[in-house]
């Protein structure tokens, strides 16, 4: 089944990439999932396998996506299969009946950014750091003509190729890969997101020069991050966890990081989005059964993290390249 899923995702990148970044990018996911596989792989593949086949009904233009008709396979089966791949964080989905409640109500997400974006109408879309690809899927319901996921987590990929089952022809693809994995420089896309990625990056602005390096001329980067308030001076950087993460390194206001999209050229810099993120909409449930927001938060302060930062707040900013 990989090895299938690694031919049409090269035929599709052909259009994307020149042949040698294709190769490049192809190879790179090969020694992931062939040469070098996950010491899981094996097993989330065999609970894919043991999905229903594909395709099948599918909306992907709604909150929660929906996979097949409800009620045409029995749920028991469906229910045990996806439970073969938790951790589910990004969705939320429905696979012939069966609600997979995730982590992130990442629809919210979707509703703050989505409307203030150019058109995705027949544009190339890269989403950095897809998670399961869940916007991925949303992206191309708005008409993308193809879109990238990268992401190196590879359950996350087995979970993409789940709804992939049922859709396979809508363009998305996802790569196992890194941002610093691309070539640099290549302008492949029209429109690049990065949602939840910079602040676990060392150097914010060497991942803002990547993003730029996506992107046409002209093209539009959707940046969304967390933040803390302040003026163009004030940026956060944790003395050892934020919120319990480890890989927590620049939380800057949203006059900072406006400069430092700025700094990095690009221009039509705006913030169209700043919200405290609730316990709401990120949470444990029953297919997400680790610690999540609740726990990281002070239980005598919710305004404050278990260290005594300020609270997980997240601003979307929306930038162009010249």
């Amino acid at each position: 089944m990989l090895e299938r899923y690694l031919d049409e995702c090269g035929q599709a990148l052909g259009e994307t990439f020149s042949p040698s970044t294709r190769d490049t990018l192809l190879a790179l996911t090969r020694s992931r999932l062939i040469d070098k596989p996950h010491g899981d792989l094996s097993r989330w593949m065999a609970a894919l396998q043991a999905l229903p086949p594909g395709p099948a009904f599918h909306q992907l233009g709604a909150d929660t996506l929906t996979l097949g008709e409800s009620g045409e396979h029995p749920l028991e089966g469906v229910k045990a299969a996806l439970e073969g791949l938790i951790p589910w964080r990004k969705g939320p989905f429905n696979f012939f009946g069966v609600q997979v409640e995730t982590e992130w109500r990442s629809d919210w997400k979707w509703q703050r950014v989505a409307p203030h974006l150019s058109p995705l109408d027949g544009r190339r879309v890269l989403d950095v750091g897809c998670g399961s690809g869940y916007h991925c899927w949303r992206m191309a319901a708005e008409g993308a003509s193809q879109v990238v996921g990268i992401d190196p987590t590879i359950l996350f990929l087995v979970q993409y190729l789940a709804v992939k089952r049922y859709a396979p022809e809508v363009p998305v693809w996802f790569l196992p890969l890194r941002m610093e994995e691309l070539p640099a420089e290549q302008q492949n896309f029209d429109t690049v997101f990065s949602m939840g990625v910079l602040y676990h990056r060392r150097s914010p602005l060497d991942h803002i020069l990547e993003l730029k390096g996506a992107l046409f001329p002209g093209g539009e980067l959707v940046l969304e991050t967390l933040v803390v308030e302040g003026d163009e001076r004030t940026v956060l950087m944790p003395e050892d966890r934020y919120a319990v993460m480890r890989n927590v390194f620049f939380l800057p206001s949203v006059a900072m990081l406006t400069r430092w999209l700025e700094r990095c050229g690009f221009t039509d810099v705006r913030c169209v989005d700043e919200a405290v993120t609730t316990v709401e909409e990120q949470h444990a449930t029953p297919w997400m059964r680790f610690q999540s927001l609740p726990d990281f938060l002070d239980p005598d302060d919710p305004t404050r993290t278990r260290e005594g930062y300020p609270a997980p707040r997240r601003a979307v900013l929306l930038a162009r390249k010249p």
